[in-house]
């Protein structure tokens, strides 16, 4: 039992690190600078100090509203404003992306989909679509702040709460494992563990190693094609990546990620299930997860419009 208990311990810190690091990329806005002050000016008495009388041709002297202001202290112009970077949206593009509809009704852009160039179209209105770009084109390379973010949104979205749900009643039914037994004990033990599972091959497969390894974890759809030839391509994503730099090679953030994945599960799974067979089976899961999750980002587009008669944006 005291081992037990380290282990979810330590599994624990394992996990908190891995969103602290993730959320701690985030930078702090930049602050407005404070406007200018108002020039100063200086106001004429309407009586000459000295006894002297004023001047009755003067009409302003006269009227005692003569102000004289050093040529020092005159308010200048203001500057003409800098013309408008390319690189960065103004605040009218800003208010224009967050008010955008989006094919499933939604409204709005996130600033994550406006920073990485993805959309989170919900698939089925529902299951989350982090990291998908609706362009077969090369983006800006993802910075590591950024790749940890789109993890922690996949990971703690909505739906990832009712989808552990489901795969722990499963569990739950078949009575896996044994050594937890049943009641509702057993199911949050299982809940647990299956939001663990799914939680950290997420972060080793989207962040973690793409970040070590340089590679895109983002998902680029075809759009276009024959279904064969979309279908294998989807697939073919488990094993073949971009790199930041836009090149194409092995994807060994996505076995590498998900079998130490597979491995760190040994920390909080109960002894019998810490075998070889257990952890096999837990990479085959994940991969097989990964690769309906391409399926779908690839398809979705097309069940989008031809069955639920929803424009592709």
């Amino acid at each position: 039992m005291v081992r037990r208990n380290e282990s979810y311990r330590n599994f624990f810190f394992f996990f908190l690190t891995i969103v602290l690091v993730g959320i701690s990329s985030v930078s702090a806005q930049q602050q407005p600078a404070p406007p200018p002050e108002p020039a100063s000016t200086i106001a004429a008495p309407k009586d000459s100090k000295d006894g002297q009388p004023r001047d009755k041709n003067n009409p302003e002297q006269e009227a005692g509203t003569v102000i004289s202001i050093s040529p020092d202290v005159q308010q200048q112009p203001a500057p003409p404003p800098p013309p408008p970077d390319p690189n960065t949206s103004s605040t009218k593009d800003s208010k224009d992306a967050q008010t955008e509809q989006k094919p499933d009704g939604s409204v709005g852009k996130s600033k994550l989909e406006q920073e990485t160039g993805t959309v989170n179209d919900r698939i089925f209105a529902v299951l989350p679509n982090y990291g998908t770009v609706e362009t077969a084109n090369t983006l800006k390379p993802l910075r590591t702040g950024q790749k940890f973010r789109i993890a922690t949104a996949s990971v703690f979205d909505w739906a990832a709460y009712p989808f552990n749900g489901v795969l722990a009643g499963i569990a739950q039914a078949k009575n896996d494992p044994e050594a937890y037994g049943q009641g509702w004990d057993a199911y949050a033990k299982r809940y647990g563990e299956s939001f663990a599972d799914n939680s950290i091959g997420t972060y080793m497969t989207v962040a973690v190693f793409p970040s070590l390894l340089h590679e895109d974890p983002r998902y680029y759809q075809m759009g276009k094609g024959a279904f064969t030839r979309r279908f294998s391509y989807s697939l073919s994503r488990l094993f073949v990546t971009r790199t930041d730099a836009g090149k194409t090679r092995f994807n060994y953030s996505e076995s590498i990620g998900n079998a130490a994945a597979a491995a760190i599960s040994n920390i909080y799974h109960p002894d019998e299930d810490r075998t070889a067979g257990r952890n096999a089976t837990t990479f085959a899961f994940l991969i097989l997860y990964d690769g309906l999750s391409n399926e779908l980002k690839e398809f979705w587009p097309d069940i989008r419009r031809k069955v639920f008669k929803k424009k592709n944006p």
